[in-house]
């Protein structure tokens, strides 16, 4: 069955061929590990699981990269503010490589805890220094970069044209509309491929430019040409790479090697929070453990993203995913139920079951339009062993962990508090305490809440402004 996903290069849906008949080799910009990553971040990664995943149910074997950035990703995208890591240290008073230890080590637990399959070749910024310096130095000796007291810059006027992935012109755009005025560059728009580090910078090498250290753009061309060659299959990121990082890797490519080095761009779109960006000061950005202290499961946040296709901007509310909560659990329950089930069933109904999957999976990662086929065999009235199994086959796209299912219904049984034991009183500070945090009486709602932990229970605030009682 052929498989056709749309190309950010070209602009439609292609026919994919691999480079080599069995192995895909794929690259994956992975996260700056200079805080927690967050939902939006993680809907990228999921949707990279799932183009992952069915690649393999294709039939393919994977050779997948994917980056840690964790030195010369500066706080704006357009090569101008502090480096993220130097920042983030600056703020916790730690060593930066601290820093990018502690959250890289949070991302790789939340990746776990989404069932996102590992790739199979992790690797950091920092180890790949040395790649970085030659393929600089290719680029300045193939008249591509120059040297200014800030650092070496790409000329993009160089170029046959750029940009190439977004419709984006540097024609008409004025100077300083996302790039930093800068008199020693030869075009507004060039961009760093190695910086000049100030005297107290942390991070720093030794370079042919002296004490320095890489742009951001520079590490994933370097590590994908380690790794996976000067031509691979498939680049994937969130649709924020497009205009500038991801531009800025095919540029230093062609000035390096002379082409683009992957035949397929993807690019996952943004996940607004209540209709709007997620930003900090509107306090609206969650982390994969905020959802679980919310009593939402991560795989259900996982679920949820299957609400939306991946090139579509996805919406996420509390009850919208607190819905996919209660599906997931459904989805659970009727995976059972056919487990359990004597029925028997037609081979003719399962293979029009798997080939109406194999369609949507394999239209450009139709993942809706997957779960909708999952949710038919689950309604089947047959309760069927083999259904089961189709289930199964399906969810090694969807890595919901479905053959655990009673392990997690178990699971949410013993965590519900029947209310019904709790005493009257437990039930009483509880409620007083839900109008208390709606006065904004929060030195009351404090009492209370430690009241209810003396009585031997505990109160744990949910969206929407609901609570669960659960025992100590």
């Amino acid at each position: 069955m052929d498989l056709f996903f749309y190309n950010t290069l070209t602009g439609k849906k292609e026919k994919f061929i691999p480079i080599n008949k069995n192995e895909v080799k794929m690259y994956s910009c992975g996260p700056t590990v200079y805080s927690y990553a967050h939902i939006g971040n993680f809907r990228t990664y999921i949707f990279v699981d799932s183009l992952r995943r069915t690649l393999e149910y294709n039939g393919y074997k994977m050779k997948h990269v994917m980056n840690i950035t964790d030195v010369g990703h500066l706080t704006s995208d357009a090569d101008t503010g502090e480096d993220k890591m130097e920042k983030a240290a600056k703020k916790e008073g730690k060593d930066p490589y601290e820093i990018a230890k502690f959250y890289a080590n949070a991302f790789m637990d939340d990746m776990g805890k989404l069932h996102i399959e590992k790739p199979e070749i992790i690797t950091k910024a920092t180890d790949n220094i040395p790649q970085m310096i030659e393929m600089v130095k290719e680029i300045i000796k193939n008249g591509y970069g120059y040297e200014t007291s800030k650092g070496i810059y790409f000329d993009v006027s160089k170029l046959d044209k750029y940009p190439v992935l977004s419709n984006n012109s540097i024609e008409g755009q004025q100077a300083g509309a996302r790039v930093e005025v800068d008199k020693e560059k030869r075009n507004p728009f060039d961009f760093a491929l190695w910086i000049k580090a100030p005297e107290n910078h942390i991070m720093k090498w030794d370079s042919p430019w002296g004490k320095s250290y890489p742009g951001w753009h520079i590490e994933c061309s370097a590590m994908g040409r380690r790794f996976l060659g000067e031509n691979f299959d498939i680049h994937t990121g969130g649709v924020d790479h497009i205009p500038v990082h991801h531009e800025n890797e095919i540029a230093q490519c062609k000035g390096a090697f002379g082409h683009n080095p992957a035949n397929f761009w993807m690019h996952c779109e943004f996940l607004l929070v209540d209709g709007g960006k997620m930003s900090k000061s509107l306090g609206n950005i969650y982390t994969i453990s905020e959802l679980k202290e919310k009593e939402i499961e991560p795989l259900a946040y996982k679920l949820f993203c299957f609400s939306s296709h991946y090139r579509n901007k996805l919406n996420f509310t509390f009850d919208g995913v607190k819905a996919s909560n209660i599906a997931l659990n459904r989805i659970r329950k009727g995976y059972l139920a056919h487990l359990n089930g004597n029925d028997s069933i037609e081979e003719k109904e399962i293979e029009e079951y798997e080939n109406r999957f194999h369609n949507a999976i394999n239209d450009d990662l139709n993942i809706p339009l997957a779960i909708g086929v999952l949710w038919d065999v689950i309604k089947n009235e047959k309760k069927s062993k083999e259904l089961a199994d189709l289930i199964l086959r399906f969810d090694k796209v969807f890595g919901l962990d479905l053959a655990n299912s009673e392990k997690y219904l178990q699971e949410l049984n013993e965590n519900e508090e029947d209310i019904s034991v709790i005493p009257e009183q437990v039930l009483q500070f509880a409620n007083e305490r839900k109008i208390a945090r709606e006065n904004k009486d929060f030195q009351k709602a404090d009492l209370l809440r430690k009241k209810i932990e003396e009585s031997g229970y505990q109160i744990k605030d949910i969206a929407g402004g609901d609570y669960k009682i659960v025992k100590l």
